[in-house]
């Protein structure tokens, strides 16, 4: 009987030798260390370039509140209420020129709106593109091998009770990478 006890205690040391040995080797084989990518893009700065100021011409100085004139950005102009009576009306144009390929934002703000207006609606094109909302959080586009054009348009609201002379507004176009 001595004999079995020492046969059944060596047994179970040499099993749990084994037991041990393995729960080793299995820890020995994770994924360790881990690599880990660094991703870095070089980009050049963004330039901007006004080309053309944003031009409502000559408004009408009767213009009620309310009364909208709106100019798109390819410089189609919409005046429901025949508000303007002359002058030259077009979108505002900068050259933009960034590293192609890469996420942009074109963004309209810090707008400063006239005594007798409140400029509302901003739109914008890039590259001759489709026209979208560029104020609030901008636009979103990919940028092209400049320089390129950006077109700026706006609603005109009127306050009513405009006086005669020049009343100028202005903003900011700014143009990131994302």
């Amino acid at each position: 009987m001595f004999k079995t006890k020492i046969l059944v205690t060596s047994f179970v040391a040499v099993l749990g030798s084994a037991l041990i040995g393995l729960m080793l080797s299995n820890s020995s084989k994770a994924a360790n260390p881990e690599a880990i990518v660094v991703q870095v893009a070089f980009v050049a700065p963004i330039s901007i370039t006004e080309t053309n100021l944003l031009e409502f011409g000559s408004l009408d100085v009767a213009m009620g509140a309310g009364e909208q004139v709106i100019i798109a950005p390819d410089n189609s102009v919409t005046d429901a209420s025949s508000n303007v009576i002359g002058g030259t009306q077009a979108s505002a144009k900068a050259d933009v020129i960034a590293t192609p390929g890469r996420p942009i934002n074109v963004l309209v703000d810090n707008v400063t709106n006239g005594a007798d207006y409140t400029l509302i609606t901003w739109m914008c094109d890039y590259n001759a593109g489709v026209d979208a909302v560029c104020d609030g959080v901008g636009m979103s586009t990919t940028s092209v091998a400049g320089p390129t054009e950006v077109r700026i348009g706006v609603t005109l609201d009127g306050n009513g009770g405009a006086t005669a002379g020049d009343d100028n507004g202005s903003f900011d176009l700014t143009v990131a990478y994302e």
